[in-house]
């Protein structure tokens, strides 16, 4: 993605899929899809892929950013089991290298790490990106953070869009998401407040602009 300023253009998912499809050309391309905790990422990952498969069967996959978590006992051991989801506890440098291997292009197919929200682990193998899949769909709170661990994935994308949604609808999205785990009211509090919140806030005022944004609300 170029790194010189440039104007982020509001559009919707059914536009944002058909500028993908009608501009794809034989060399595969990968999507940045950002947005703050609770902005509905994983969501509309999976609506636009369907899209795109629907339009062009096999050609797109999604590629988690949330596979790259550290597992909790590295972050026990670091003191950062209550700060899981914070940008420093990813593995970063690892994700880097995954995009490299799939820019590469070279005709193998890729392993990718997945993480299992049920047992709160990373597997890692758990699924293949396959030569045949041309547009890969990156979704994750930090690819466009402008932090110097963080910066260079900025330019392995070659197009990013970016989910807009009002911090209060955030809350209520996440308060809603721990609710249904079955936490109590002081556990959600504590998960949200001194959490979730505070890495959406980082992700609202250290994003860099997208090419495209989408008001996702």
């Amino acid at each position: 993605m170029n790194s010189a300023p440039f104007r982020s253009v509001d559009i919707d998912l059914p536009s944002f899929s058909s500028y993908l499809r009608e501009s794809q050309g034989p060399a595969r391309r990968l999507v940045a899809i950002a947005g703050a905790p609770g902005s509905g990422k994983s969501a509309f990952a999976n609506r636009l892929r369907a899209e795109l498969n629907t339009a062009w069967r096999g050609i797109s996959q999604i590629v988690p950013m949330d596979g790259f978590h550290f597992d909790d006992r590295v972050l026990e051991e670091r003191g950062d089991r209550a700060r899981k989801g914070a940008p420093h506890t990813f593995d970063v440098n690892g994700l880097l290298a995954m995009l490299d291997r799939l820019r590469a292009d070279d005709g193998t197919d890729v392993a990718i790490p997945v993480f299992d929200r049920a047992l709160e682990i990373s597997r890692a193998g758990a699924e293949i990106v396959s030569p045949s899949m041309r547009i890969i769909l990156v979704e994750g709170n930090y690819l466009l953070l402008d932090d110097p661990k963080w910066a260079a994935l900025m330019s392995r994308f070659d197009v990013a869009i970016s989910l807009s949604v009002p911090r209060s609808i955030l809350a209520e999205r996440l308060t809603a998401r721990w609710q249904s785990l079955g936490l109590c009211p002081e556990e959600v509090l504590a998960k949200v407040e001194a959490n979730d919140l505070r890495n959406a806030d980082l992700v609202i005022a250290r994003s860099r602009p997208a090419n495209f944004v989408v008001r996702n609300f």
